[in-house]
């Protein structure tokens, strides 16, 4: 069952499980920005990321179901995901998760290859000087950009903030820059305030809801206050809300109180 954690004006974080669909009862999310578990062993507290491929895929085709049941019909999703994985099997994770994503009624748009330059993905170089059996693993992510019924925004304040080099630039579809650190942001997988940022300005009109179901240490809300829209928060894991709360009140804490 879903509880109000953390409250502050026109941001609201809530403990919950995303696959429950009867968190929310209207569609009232203008922009997702989220990033799922990977399914590559990284240590969470409340979520078990070393599940069978078959049951991943299910898990994910259930939340993005629910997604699209809260979304406004104008609403977008921007989902950071892996381009693939290389951990217990090769697997074509961004192409899969866009296919099953479209398979529960999502309209693909585009994809933002992020180039975040993390080279410890590489784990193996495979057959070394040899055609036998090389390894390629390219040091990237995903950001696919999904909609829900039309494209075209016409609803909201219908204000943006985006600055014409900012359009210029982030409309080129290869975004570079770095990564977060876990140990500063004290989550096994955080994603740097850059992402949201740019999906938020690029995506949304001021004052538009933007929503993570993944919420995390907090980033989405964090920066969706900052750029003045409205912001929620979902997450399973209660360590993980006192974290994003925490994190909120001191990221904005002068926001908060104005």
């Amino acid at each position: 069952m879903i509880e109000e954690y953390f409250k502050s004006k026109e941001l609201v974080l809530y403990k919950g499980d995303v696959l429950d669909e009867n968190n929310f009862k209207e569609e009232f999310v203008d922009l997702i920005i989220t990033s799922p578990p990977y399914n590559v062993g990284i240590e969470y507290n409340s979520v078990d990321d070393t599940i069978t491929y078959e049951n991943y895929l299910f898990f994910s085709e259930r939340w993005l179901k629910n997604c699209l049941r809260w979304t406004k019909p104008t609403g977008r999703l921007c989902l950071n995901i892996p381009l693939d994985k290389n951990k217990g099997g090769q697997r074509s994770v961004g192409a899969d998760l866009t296919v099953l994503a479209q398979k529960v009624g999502w309209k693909y748009h585009s994809t933002i290859i992020w180039n975040e330059g993390n080279i410890s993905r590489r784990t193996a170089w495979g057959s070394w000087l040899s055609a036998s059996a090389p390894y390629v693993i390219a040091p990237v992510e995903l950001i696919v950009i999904l909609y829900k019924d039309r494209w075209k925004k016409t609803n909201g304040s219908k204000r943006s903030d985006i600055t014409k080099k900012e359009f210029m630039e982030w409309t080129n579809g290869l975004w570079t820059f770095s990564g977060e650190s876990k140990k500063k942001i004290g989550h096994p997988a955080p994603f740097p305030l850059e992402l949201p940022k740019r999906c938020i300005k690029l995506f949304s009109f001021i004052g538009d809801t933007v929503f993570d179901p993944f919420c995390g240490s907090g980033t989405t809300l964090i920066e969706a206050k900052l750029l003045n829209r409205k912001a929620v928060g979902l997450e399973i894991d209660g360590k993980y809300c006192e974290l994003a709360k925490n994190r909120i009140e001191r990221e904005l804490g002068f926001f908060l109180s104005v």
